[in-house]
């Protein structure tokens, strides 16, 4: 572990220092958050350049940390260490004393980082039978990402072709797994690793999204709120939740340590808590969500602020004007200085298509409503969009050449996302609960603000009022302004279309994969929510009971199927310990590049032994818009023997067969055919015969 979080501190501090140049004033736990994403997506891109042209090893990946840390030497600038050295003293003296304060702050961070800490311990962990998940719906994302992790450490794939379909391009993008490949390399243990990243990263996204939401809003108790919301998510399963409490036989303590079912997915439901059915099996996302969240964050910035004359800095942030009162201003010039800010900005939104590529999509959309709704500022949103574009055009590029990918497989019309024969106005209550109606309460309520008028909000924004609304832990209850509610409801405009879009087509082969976009109008909408709550809550009364209410309804559905998991009620073997044994013969015995063939499922013990295989499990190529089926025939023929076996052989260039009670039972594999061949390892039930 000690490897691990040497690696993580260090990518923290780098992207930190980097941070002092796109932002003025925010607090150093956001900094080292943001500044986290950002040294480990700089490390990825460089490790893997640098792995592509001159090989994979402990040395490599040293030279790229050392590259990616010379990041560091922007806090020399004396500018910079001023700001660095006044943010490290206020942090001190904020972590200094005791208050009722200062112990609710920590225990809202030691809360979500204990949630972390138990949930993601269940992702993947190893004893002496065998390799585990704990979470219910990584049955089948655990294995590839560990046959993509162990392709680049002990397969040397690079440049990466695709372990699950040999002869083809790897167009999913793996950053997330040739990072923990890197730590792999250095010495930690692919559990620690990926364990490591998992906790890093969430933990990032929670301040992140918190800052992201106090930006939009203006609220602290709405940024504070925001995370669980997120994290927490889910729909109306804790009405099914209630009637199997109804039904146990033994106490109900017992009954929450072994809960029978998952209450935001499964055959009722198909919304799935985030961190169920994305944070812990979609690891891409995990990374690309906070690194998404920052772009957006700073297009707000830029979307919601008043042409002014530039600082000094020319970097955004925060800036005092009489004539502006969008509480999170910035400065706009038409000065090539000013323009660097979303210039880097962009730069960094480009690594997305080797991270999470839909969430690139995500930012495509979102600025191109943006640039429409305020063309005004076109000098800024060409210059993020020339960012973006010079990273991003050459890694679609090299990911597309050579992919076996269908791209026209990739939109076709689809009404109701994965609805089924449901009613959608009843799929969507059921699904979300009732976030979608306080998001339209909550539009209700900051279009209300502007309707208000200049007079009566330029009274609530009196000194009096804001000192007064600090003191509540909040800068105020509504939007500060007229033009503030506006432009807060119109940035919600692009992921209203979002949702409308994965609603009436399908953006993957597989209708479902649209929860990927999906999840973006959910957080975008997130901050609006939010905001309707605190709102509630900071009122009096009935307006405090129902905010608790909605809060709580929001929330324990997807808080249920997080303690199921973090509990550790939920066991499932993967890989056996004879899986375990075979794939170290198997790379002891082998070239890292040994073409494989075995059954296409999703754990085959091929998957740890890093070499590629003719084909794994189908249900991950279809979600890739793979075209299977002739090659999943002829797999079928070959472990079938006969004639055409041979051929088949001869014709995809196989070097070894894997025969296990898998392809015995499934495909009815004919060991007469292949005992014609040497048998080069064999462990239990596993055998591996040498084709060529």
């Amino acid at each position: 572990m000690l490897v691990s979080i040497i690696i993580i501190l260090l990518l923290a501090f780098s992207g930190l220092a980097l941070t002092y140049v796109l932002v003025e004033d925010e607090p150093l736990m956001w900094r080292l958050a943001a500044g986290s994403i950002i040294g480990w997506t700089a490390f990825g891109l460089v490790a893997f350049v640098v792995a592509c042209l001159v090989g994979f090893s402990p040395v490599t990946i040293i030279a790229s940390l050392v590259v990616t840390l010379l990041m560091l030497l922007l806090l020399r600038r004396p500018d910079i260490s001023k700001r660095f050295l006044h943010d490290w003293a206020k942090a001190k003296g904020t972590l200094s004393g005791a208050s009722l304060k200062k112990s609710r702050r920590f225990a809202y961070y030691a809360f979500f980082f204990l949630v972390f800490l138990l949930f993601f311990g269940q992702a993947v962990y190893q004893t002496n039978d065998g390799i585990y998940t704990g979470a219910s719906q990584n049955l089948g994302d655990l294995p590839f990402h560990l046959g993509a992790i162990f392709s680049f450490t002990d397969g040397n794939n690079f440049p990466p072709q695709n372990p699950s379909w040999a002869g083809a391009k790897f167009s999913y993008p793996f950053m997330s797994d040739f990072l923990a490949a890197c730590m792999v390399k250095l010495g930690a243990g692919f559990v620690e690793a990926m364990f490591a990243q998992n906790l890093a990263w969430a933990f990032a996204l929670l301040v992140i999204l918190e800052r992201f939401v106090l930006w939009l809003t203006n609220n602290k108790l709405a940024g504070r709120i925001a995370p669980a919301l997120l994290f927490f998510s889910g729909g109306l399963g804790f009405l099914w939740f209630f009637k199997d409490s109804t039904e146990i036989t033994k106490g109900l303590t017992d009954f929450l340590w072994h809960l029978p079912r998952d209450y935001t997915i499964g055959d009722q439901f198909r919304w799935g808590n985030s961190m169920l059915v994305l944070f812990i099996t979609q690891r891409g996302l995990l990374l690309g969500m906070p690194l998404t969240l920052l772009v957006l964050g700073f297009l707000w910035k830029i979307f919601g602020s008043e042409n002014q004359p530039q600082n000094e800095s020319g970097k955004v942030g925060k800036v005092e004007s009489e004539k502006n009162d969008n509480p999170v201003s910035s400065t706009s010039s038409h000065s090539p200085i000013f323009l660097l800010s979303p210039f880097l900005i962009g730069l960094i939104a480009g690594t997305l298509p080797l991270i999470h590529v839909h969430s690139l999509f995500v930012l495509f959309v979102v600025t191109a409503f943006l640039f429409i709704i305020r063309p005004e500022k076109w000098r800024e949103w060409v210059a993020f969009g020339v960012g973006t574009a010079l990273v991003a055009v050459p890694e679609l590029i090299w990911t597309m050449t050579g992919s076996a990918t269908d791209s026209s497989k990739f939109f076709g019309w689809h009404f109701g996302w994965d609805k089924r024969d449901e009613n959608i106005f009843w799929f969507w209550l059921k699904n979300t609960g009732i976030f979608i109606p306080v998001l339209i309460a909550a539009v209700c309520l900051v279009l209300s603000t502007r309707r208000r008028g200049d007079a009566e909000n330029a009274d609530a924004a009196t000194p009096e009022r804001k000192d007064a609304a600090k003191k509540r832990g909040s800068v105020d209850h509504v939007p500060a302004s007229p033009r503030h509610a506006l432009t807060l409801a119109l940035f919600l405009v692009p992921f209203i279309f979002l949702f409308l879009l994965s609603n009436v087509a399908k953006l993957a082969p597989w209708e479902w994969d649209n929860i990927k976009i999906l999840i973006y109008w959910f957080a975008g909408s997130i901050p609006l929510v939010a905001l309707a709550i605190a709102w509630a809550w900071q009122k009096k009364g009935v307006w405090k009971i129902a905010a608790g209410v909605c809060f709580i309804a929001l929330i324990f559905s997807g808080a249920l199927d997080v303690w199921r998991t973090a509990s550790g009620h939920t066991k499932m073997r993967i890989f056996d310990a004879d899986s375990i044994l075979i794939a170290e013969q198997i790379k002891k015995k082998t070239a890292p590049n040994a073409l494989f063939l075995n059954a296409p499922t999703y754990n085959s013990a091929v998957v740890l032994s890093g070499r590629p295989s003719l084909m794994r499990y189908s249900g991950h190529l279809v979600s890739y818009g793979i075209d299977y089926g002739p090659r999943e025939a002829d797999v079928k023929r070959i472990y079938e023997g006969g004639g055409v076996a041979g051929i088949n052989l001869e014709k995809y260039n196989v070097e070894y067969a894997l025969l296990s009670a898998e392809e015995r039972n499934s495909l009815k594999a004919n060991e007469e055919f292949f005992k014609k061949y040497p048998v080069i390892a064999e462990v239990g039930a596993y055998r591996v015969y040498k084709i060529k």
